[in-house]
This record gives structure tokens, sequence and C-alpha cells, in this order.
């Protein structure tokens, strides 16, 4: 009970505290919460929140920015296999044609900003199509690796149908806070 009480309260305060200073500085801080405090912090106070809750939705922002800070090049690479068969989403997570590394980096950094000093919502919405599109590009990255690894196919086959369901959790977040019910 007592854990998540705190995931509650750091969350809400962290949120609503940078949303109301608008310092670039604070939410500067805040985007790089990961690289200061480490992930396995972040984890003990937010990992095991339900998705439809506000310390949930930042989780699985801060996992996705993790991940994309931590290998950019798939990422990148997954994401150009997954537009063509997205675009829609690719248009809402706003990831600039053809990206490399850099480019998928900077999408990362921008929707956590846009949590703390933006709508909210749409930081998650962002996020939510980002992950579809990346979702398509491992399907498609997955068919290729059955010919020669199977074990890895498959492992990028759950990791697909997983950002699928993170999709599903953040736009869910974004239409709870549109009612002020995500907390």
């Amino acid at each position: 009970m007592l854990r998540g009480e705190i995931a509650h309260t750091t969350a809400a305060a962290l949120v609503h505290r940078a949303r109301a200073s608008q310092d670039p500085d604070v939410v500067a801080r805040l985007v790089a919460l990961v690289e200061t405090e480490g992930l396995d912090t972040v984890a003990a106070m937010w990992a095991d929140s339900p998705a439809d809750t506000l310390p949930g939705a930042l989780w699985r922002l801060y996992v996705l920015r993790e991940w994309v800070r931590r290998d950019p090049r798939t990422v990148a690479d997954r994401y150009r296999m997954g537009v063509a068969a997205a675009p829609v989403h690719d248009a809402v997570a706003g990831v600039a044609q053809a990206p490399g590394p850099q480019d998928v980096q900077s999408v990362a950094d921008q929707v956590l900003s846009g949590v703390y000093s933006g709508d909210l919502a749409v930081a998650l919405e962002r996020a939510a199509a980002f992950c579809r599109v990346l979702a398509t590009g491992a399907a498609f990255d997955a068919d290729h690796l059955d010919v020669v690894d199977p074990g890895a196919a498959l492992r990028t086959t759950r990791g697909a149908a997983s950002l699928v369901r993170t999709a599903e959790e953040l736009d869910a977040a974004a239409v709870l806070w549109r009612r002020g019910r995500l907390d």
C-alpha cells in the first residue's frame, strides 16, 4: 500500500510541479531522470504501477526512452521498416523522414518533455504512435530473422506484441488524462 502511495505521490509531484514552473532546465532534468538516478531507482518507484495510472504511464515512457537511448540504431532501423505500413502513426509520432539514431533519440526526448511542459495526453499519444510504428517494424524484422535465427525471430515477435500492448496502454492513459482521471 505504501509503495503505491509513494508511486502516485512522486509521479504527481514531478508532473505537476514541472508543469507549474515551465522551467526548461527542470524539464531537461526530468527527461534525463533515468540517466541521473538510474533505471533501477525509477523502476523501484513506478514499475509495479498499473498502466492506467500516472506512475504507470511515466514508467512506460521512461522505459521506451531508455531503450531508444541504449539502442538507437535498432530503433531507427525498425522505425524505418514500420513507417511504410503505419503512415498514420508515423505522422502522429512526429519522427523525421528516414530517421537515424539521433532522430529517434530526439523524438523520445521531445515526447517525454511534452509530459512536463506540453499537453500530457498528446505526449502519451505520440509515444503510443511511436510504439505502433516500432511494433510494425519489429514484426517485419522478425520475418527476416525467421530464416536465419528462429529464436531471435520469436523474441522480436514477442517484443513487437509488447510494443502494441504498450501503445494501447499509453492511448488509454491519454484518455484518462483528458478526463482528469489519470492519477
